[in-house]
């Protein structure tokens, strides 16, 4: 069970924040804008560019191009693309999944806060974030 985010989540959100849909940001840039180095905001940007959210050219002329409105993802989206599924099956209080026959005292519970959170997220834009 884990109730927090990396580092890499607020890079990505900040990130996506600061580009634009019809100008190219320079890698170097978008770093020293997002405060990080070029090297960990390739590894962070590589998840984004994947689900087709940025485009990543390199070279001169190159940079990341954001390719879809920031109405368009959900912080749900963003979270999940950079940290992985929200919901893992993992009881929370076993180290694996919850058993239908033998639930834990906190399933019924957790389950209640989980899809209340993912709803939350799903619910924010990137562009009202």
């Amino acid at each position: 069970m884990r109730l927090e985010l990396s580092s890499r989540s607020d890079l990505a959100l900040r990130s996506m924040r600061a580009l634009s849909l019809d100008e190219r940001t320079p890698r170097s840039v978008l770093a020293e804008e997002v405060e990080t180095t070029p090297d960990f905001l390739a590894r962070v940007m590589a998840p984004l560019v994947a689900r087709g959210w940025v485009e990543s050219r390199p070279g001169v002329a190159g940079g990341y191009l954001l390719v879809v409105p920031l109405a368009d993802v959900t912080m749900r989206d963003l979270i999940e693309a950079v940290e992985g599924p929200i919901d893992t099956g993992q009881c929370a209080l076993r180290g694996g999944p919850c058993a239908v026959e033998q639930r834990c005292a906190l399933h019924v519970p957790w389950t209640r806060a989980r899809d209340a959170l993912v709803a939350e997220l799903e619910s924010i834009s990137l562009e009202s974030a």
